[in-house]
């Protein structure tokens, strides 16, 4: 693992003034006030004069000359990414400045203690070190304090050291990337073909147009299917045994059970990846473990106590079916916001209706809405093993059903929150309706009713968006019964 050039592995304070029209603080407002010299300016290596506020990193030599680094510093605490960097080759010298401006920072005393930010970067692994540093502002806003704590999950976690939230977490890891053949979402979706049958799983029951080569990405590197997001546990041999490739090329067709690890990997590093571009960095943040096409049942699961994702083979193998994989991931989300979540009939409704709009606001993102595969019947390809009216759907998203509708049967009756949040989705957009739930979730409680959980995403929408989107959402709430 490569160590942050920017970490100081050696402590020497520069003790250089800068020279006329170098860094300027004022210590009044916290702010520097300086004109930036521009990057690569090449300077003479005799009358080059360093800013102030830099602290030695480490000097390489090279087959041409010498290259000295230094990290920034503002008041003696570390400037997160303000570096400087002198390439001394010959009688001359070029200048890297990459120091940030920072702004609006009264003090550099902590309100929260070292300990404080390491307790709160649990979640992403044991502190292997906390330093303090300075966050300077994007676009001119004020430069904030914080912790940045190195954990042994080669997570950097920074926390806020006023209010000790994590304010980012950042995989350290430089992950590889490979390529491989998946059905994105489902061939039925794709070639826009409701006849599709399994036909025992032969290559010639799906033409060749319904592959798509995408990028897995993510990868540790292992030849494996294993990455940041997503790690497939099927073992080295046996029946179903772990995809390997050395050149990270998983090239199959759905006749291999390698397939189906493929398709599923790809689906949860994708799923993975929208929630964090929704701002979110600890919602199952993790390598989720995917038992692919070990039970011959036709069906899929999650399992809390062992956090795995079970991928069955009967019918159609669920894992060629992304929206399967998608519904199961959203088991394992709820998982890791509230600790035993499903506890109540309610949450188990509740469950599997966010499962079902996980699957179809994932497909939105590659495929189009038509007459023949709405967004709002889910797992269109598994379904084709025991549903005849078309188009194939497990469940939908917009049936009429309320509240007054429910039977008691968590997948049935999750067909009445899935629409509540499909309505949430066509009002606000896909982005803002999937931020709001996911906020919203972390306020569940794992026995929690349907009025409560309601009620929580109304609350959280005027939070984060204010009183008339709150209102979109109270308005699908109450189309349901629910409210």
């Amino acid at each position: 693992m490569r160590r942050s050039p920017f970490v100081a592995r050696v402590t020497v304070p520069v003790a250089a003034v800068a020279a006329a029209g170098a860094l300027l603080c004022t210590a009044s407002t916290g702010s520097v006030a300086a004109a930036l010299p521009t990057a690569a300016t090449a300077v003479s290596a005799a009358s080059a004069a360093l800013p102030a506020d830099l602290t030695l990193v480490q000097v390489r030599q090279s087959l041409l000359g010498s290259h000295t680094w230094y990290a920034q510093t503002y008041r003696g605490v570390p400037v997160l990414g303000g570096f400087y960097a002198v390439h001394s080759t010959g009688a001359t010298s070029s200048v890297d400045d990459g120091r940030k401006t920072v702004s609006g920072l009264a003090s550099v005393t902590p309100g929260l203690a070292r300990a404080a930010a390491a307790t709160a970067a649990k979640a992403h692994g044991n502190a292997r070190s906390t330093r303090l540093v300075v966050v300077p502002g994007a676009s001119g806003a004020p430069a904030t304090l914080a912790y940045e704590v190195t954990t042994d999950q080669d997570k950097q976690v920074l926390v806020d050291a006023g209010s000790g939230k994590v304010a980012k977490v950042t995989d350290e890891r430089r992950l590889a990337t490979g390529s491989g053949k998946v059905f994105d979402p489902n061939p039925v979706v794709a070639l826009q073909n409701e006849s599709l049958k399994d036909s025992a799983n032969a290559d010639s029951a799906v033409p060749a147009t319904a592959y798509k080569t995408v990028t897995l990405a993510n990868l540790d590197g292992s030849g494996y299917l294993r990455g940041a997001y997503a790690t497939v546990v099927n073992g080295a041999k046996g029946k179903n045994p772990a995809a390997f490739s050395s050149t990270n090329t998983f090239n199959f067709t759905r006749s291999d059970s390698r397939f189906e690890q493929v398709n599923s990997y790809y689906a949860v590093d994708r799923v993975q990846t929208y929630i964090q571009s929704l701002g979110f960095t600890n919602v199952n943040n993790e390598a989720q473990d995917l038992s692919v096409n070990t039970t011959t049942q036709d069906n899929s699961w999650y399992t809390p106590s062992q956090d795995t994702i079970t991928i069955g083979t009967g019918g159609v193998d669920d894992g060629e079916d992304q929206e399967v994989v998608w519904h199961e991931y959203g088991h394992a989300v709820q998982d890791d916001q509230v600790p035993g979540f499903g506890a109540s009939n309610d949450g188990g409704a509740i469950g599997e209706g966010f499962g079902d709009y996980l699957a179809a606001t994932m497909s939105q993102a590659n495929s189009t809405d038509t007459a023949t595969t709405p967004w709002a019947c889910v797992m269109d390809w598994d379904s084709t093993s025991y549903t005849s009216s078309t188009p194939h759907c497990i469940r939908r998203l917009d049936t009429a059903k309320t509240v007054a509708n429910r039977t008691g049967e968590v997948h049935d009756d999750g067909e009445i929150w899935s629409h509540a949040l499909w309505d949430m989705n066509k009002g606000l957009g896909r982005d803002k309706a999937t931020r709001i739930i996911l906020e919203a979730q972390f306020g569940y409680s794992p026995t929690t009713t349907w009025a409560a959980a309601a009620q929580k995403t109304v609350d959280t929408a005027s939070a984060l968006y204010g009183a008339t989107d709150a209102a979109t959402v109270r308005a699908a709430f109450q189309a349901r019964g629910i409210l």
